[in-house]
């Protein structure tokens, strides 16, 4: 199991239920992935751990590596990490830069399970279809259940099962593309494992990572799973239509954001009615017509 994040370590595969020319796209399973890119994932525990001043809690990510493997020495599972996200990382600059080419924009979306993801894309996708192509990359360990839903909306996409893996990875993202057959100037939603831990270290090529949160979840979220609000260009508060019904204080929420990240940009928003959504269409189209412009200057200085 790996370091970094604690996912299996079951034999990859690829599983093409669908052929790569099929019109709602593909389906891979990163149990059947044979080939020789593919990185295994090694995890192992060790003793280091802090007790706080008044001895009630156990802090085993106070060490050098911030995890805790048995038998290893932080500075072993230091280099393991740094390996695992090394090699990570060419395949995501290898995704950026093929996205790049096509004026693709590529958008991670990050969360715990049930925050709202899937709703929220499928809603996306209704309201954006019109005016942009939308490719869809799903992720779960898992079923097809999310995949059957975007294609339900007229999008292709492309399901990864990572198995026991808790995580998306840039080497899935890269097999996902070639299936998905993305089109020139298009939209690319991802959306990753639900986990609000694993998927922040794991650069995928994205453009942006955009966080889910839902106001049922707790307004600490933010302070408890920092690295992924690190990690994040943007929050969503999803089910905002819930608010009446909660004790959520969303100032304190988004101050517990910004502690971490002084740069997140937050919004309010509701899949079921469609709150705050016009506000998030607008973030996305600025940032395609950035996409766009950055590969026509590309394009022209080639």
């Amino acid at each position: 199991m790996c370091t970094v994040c604690g996912c299996g370590t079951a034999t990859p595969e690829i599983d093409k239920t669908h052929s790569h020319a099929h019109e709602h796209g593909g389906h891979i399973n990163a149990r059947e992935h044979h080939d020789d890119h593919w990185h295994d994932h090694h995890h192992h525990h060790g003793h280091e751990h802090v007790h706080n001043a008044d001895g009630d809690r156990l802090d085993y990510g106070a060490g050098l590596a911030g995890v805790h493997a048995p038998g290893m020495s932080q500075e072993r599972i230091v280099q393991i990490e740094r390996d695992i996200l090394s090699k990570n990382r060419s395949y995501a600059e290898e995704n950026r830069a093929f996205l790049a080419r096509k004026g693709v924009l590529a958008l991670n979306f990050v969360s715990s399970p049930g925050s709202g993801k899937t709703s929220l894309l499928a809603r996306a996708i209704d309201d954006l279809k019109g005016r942009r192509i939308i490719g869809v990359i799903e992720g779960d360990q898992q079923t097809s259940n999310d995949a059957e839903r975007i294609r339900a909306t007229g999008a292709r996409a492309v399901q990864v099962n990572t198995g026991k893996g808790c995580h998306l990875d840039a080497h899935m993202v890269g097999h996902a593309l070639e299936a998905l057959d993305i089109a020139d100037n298009s939209l690319l939603f991802i959306e990753n494992v639900g986990n609000l831990v694993c998927p922040a270290a794991f650069d995928l090529g994205e453009a942006h990572k955009v966080v889910l949160l839902s106001v049922t979840e707790g307004e600490d979220k933010p302070a408890k799973y920092p690295d992924m609000f690190a990690a994040a260009d943007l929050m969503l508060l999803n089910k905002a239509d819930l608010l009446p019904y909660l004790d959520f204080d969303v100032g304190a929420c988004v101050a517990h954001a910004l502690r971490v990240n002084p740069h997140l940009q937050t919004l309010v928003v509701s899949a079921k009615t469609g709150e705050g959504l016009a506000s998030f269409y607008a973030w996305i189209e600025a940032r395609a017509a950035l996409a766009r412009h950055e590969t026509k200057e590309e394009r022209k200085a080639g």
